[in-house]
């Protein structure tokens, strides 16, 4: 029987003690695991296949590594769960800044809700809990129609205009979606199992094209798409054009030393990243 290492994971998140379920816990937890655990798809450029089962997302961030949304989300709530919270899985789907209209839960978006946790603001008790973004929220939302203000980002929840009884989350104008749509009712880790291998493996998927990095912390975002790194929102960019800078800014910048990756492999990914970004110049 599969089991979590619930302090190991708390460790990851330097959090000692997070205490019984409550709206500020789940807050500090959501905080620490952007500033800790990276949005990274490292693994498909590596040609390290991974599951997206929760457990196995869970091993992954215990050993030092991230993943995308249904690595991250997936995890966090096992560890959700496993310290009482009440979670949920729903299907989701992110519209991107190049789709002109919302593409509906298509399921290419793992997202979470937890319940029960009632406050002065939010007195129904529901939150919006993502992980799995990169420049996503920095706290749960109040899973309720609004504006929300999050540091430097201005996000907008509000019922689903294409998913009957769903959320829409429209994201800030400077990230690097428009927003998602979700469903109200709950989803299982077999509807995001084709979407993870389109994701993984597909010749046209993004994911398989380009090495996308990203963390979140109170005062914006960092992003490394490729050679470029940069900094949201108005934060500027660099292109890093030796491998030793493009490794050095994993490791400081988000955290990723890569100790289980060799010589050879760094080498033949990093190879593989230039290629990437001299057909984005070309284009």
């Amino acid at each position: 029987m599969l089991e979590l290492d619930v302090t190991g994971y708390l460790n990851r998140l330097g959090i000692v003690d997070p205490g019984p379920p409550s709206a500020d816990g789940l807050a500090a937890l959501q905080r620490a695991h952007v500033e800790r655990v990276p949005y990274e798809n490292l693994h498909i450029h590596l040609g390290t296949p991974t599951t997206i089962n929760p457990y196995d997302s869970a091993a992954r961030i215990l050993a030092g590594r991230g993943g995308y949304c249904y690595h991250l989300n997936g995890a966090f709530s096992l560890l959700l769960s496993a310290l009482g919270y009440s979670v949920r899985w729903h299907r989701a789907g992110v519209q991107s800044r190049n789709e002109p209209k919302p593409v509906g839960a298509n399921g290419n978006h793992l997202a979470l809700s937890v319940h029960g946790l009632p406050t002065r603001g939010n007195p129904d008790g529901m939150w919006l809990v993502d992980v799995g973004l990169g420049d996503g929220p920095y706290e749960p939302l109040p899973l309720r129609t609004g504006e929300i203000i999050d540091g430097p980002f201005r996000y907008r929840l509000e019922p689903s205009g294409v998913e009957f009884l769903g959320w829409r989350f429209n994201h800030d104008p400077a990230a690097s979606i428009t927003g998602f749509d979700m469903r109200a009712d709950t989803a299982v880790q077999g509807d995001f199992e084709r979407p993870h291998e389109w994701k993984s493996t597909a010749p046209e998927s993004p994911y398989a094209r380009t090495v996308v990095v990203q963390r979140r912390d109170s005062t914006g975002a960092d992003l490394l798409r490729g050679q470029v790194l940069s900094r949201s929102p108005a934060g500027g960019q660099r292109e890093l054009t030796s491998q030793a800078e493009w490794y050095e800014a994993l490791a400081d910048v988000f955290g990723l030393a890569l100790s289980d990756v060799g010589a050879y492999e760094r080498e033949a990914l990093w190879r593989r990243v230039c290629a990437a970004h001299e057909a984005w110049q070309a284009a």
